[in-house]
């Protein structure tokens, strides 16, 4: 399909990237034009007004389309690709032209915690298998799931989501997910990966795994400006830090103390929806994506001071650092950050420094005047 084409663009997700191109919202592209008739092909499945229907058979996945399908029978779609390539905007797309109410899209991490909680308050009722009870309970609420950023980083999530899943797929619940790999490459190197295999095998199955295969980092493209990205640390830089700080913030101000689950947690420096700490306070300790959305519920811009360069045997400060940005972006708070070094230089070597490079897109993308024009 041609630029020219979109003239013609019939389809859901076609078409509403064709408005988004038409205002200039978006730049033509025609790797993501590919993904896009994927996603398409999956609405025509799954119905544009309702989503009460599961697939039964090959059949009446071909009486759907209209036509006889070239894709095999699939209950969803594995997108995966580099950093800043749009997988998250074409998944913005699909999950807006879903037109139901039993819907669900969230981040990984974010749905991992809940699940966790979920399973383990089966648990406590004495339910003999608190997974497939979890299970049960989603696919009765939920018809299509979307996630960003699948990944598997401990044995636990691989074993629980290898049961969820599966229970999930065959209860007839669609799922679509972003990933920075390919389902081959999910939890490489893991404790006991073997264990894992055959729900790659599974997920392979049961969905259409494509690649978005662009040189494009669009997150980059938007860059607009460093001054909210200081490095590396010296009085200037301080001083411009501290400026941007005092712009936002009347002094005296006072701390942020969160208490939850036995935890407390405090930011030393509050004011308004605008809080500072330190990098070492934020990541130095024993802290989770549940500590981080607690932080973000009660803030809307984020000073980070001191950020270092992290050495390869430093991987939980790297592995926390990873996930509080990633926090961070998808509750949409502003950072503003005093680091040792530009991003690219923060984390090379070391275990988990491939996701790392998601982190260092998201913090240009997080500089560029789109991202900070809410402040």
């Amino acid at each position: 399909m041609s630029e020219n084409s979109l003239n013609t663009v019939k389809p859901k997700c076609l078409g509403h990237y064709e408005a988004l191109v038409r205002r200039k919202e978006l730049k033509f592209d025609k790797a993501q034009i590919d993904v896009l008739e994927r996603l398409d092909d999956i609405l025509a499945v799954i119905g544009s007004e309702k989503v009460d229907k599961k697939i039964t058979s090959l059949l009446w996945w071909r009486k759907k389309l209209k036509k006889k399908s070239s894709l095999p029978v699939k209950i969803g779609l594995y997108l995966y690709g580099g950093v800043g390539t749009g997988k998250s905007m074409l998944m913005d797309i699909f999950y807006e032209e879903v037109h139901s109410n039993k819907k669900l899209r969230s981040h990984f991490h974010k749905f991992m915690q809940e699940i966790h909680e979920s399973i383990n308050i089966e648990r406590k009722k004495g339910v003999f298998d608190p997974i497939d009870s979890v299970a049960t309970k989603i696919s009765k609420t939920v018809s299509i799931l979307c996630f960003d950023e699948f990944q598997i980083t401990d044995i636990t999530d691989a074993m629980i989501v290898g049961r969820l899943f599966e229970k999930l797929i065959q209860r007839g619940t669609y799922i679509v997910t972003t990933s920075n790999r390919h389902p081959d490459d999910l939890y490489e190197d893991g404790l006991n990966r073997q264990l894992f295999i055959p729900f790659i095998e599974f997920f392979k199955e049961k969905l259409l795994v494509v690649e978005l295969n662009t040189s494009n980092d669009y997150r980059r493209q938007k860059l607009s400006g460093r001054d909210i990205y200081l490095s590396p640390i010296n009085q200037k830089t301080r001083e411009n830090f501290n400026k941007i700080w005092l712009s936002l913030v009347v002094e005296p101000c006072s701390s942020l103390k969160l208490s939850f689950k036995s935890r407390t947690i405090q930011l030393p420096k509050f004011y308004n929806g605008v809080a500072l700490s330190s990098f070492d306070n934020l990541c130095g300790s024993a802290m989770s994506a549940l500590d981080y959305l607690m932080i973000c519920k009660h803030i809307k811009v984020l000073f980070i001071e001191d950020i270092p360069i992290i050495s390869q045997t430093q991987t939980d400060l790297a592995k926390r650092f990873v996930t509080l940005v990633d926090t961070l972006y998808e509750n949409r708070v502003k950072i503003i950050c005093l680091a040792n070094e530009i991003p690219e230089k923060l984390y090379t070597n070391g275990k988990g420094s491939f996701e790392f490079e998601r982190t260092v897109s998201r913090l240009y993308e997080m500089q560029s005047k789109d991202w900070i024009s809410g402040i």
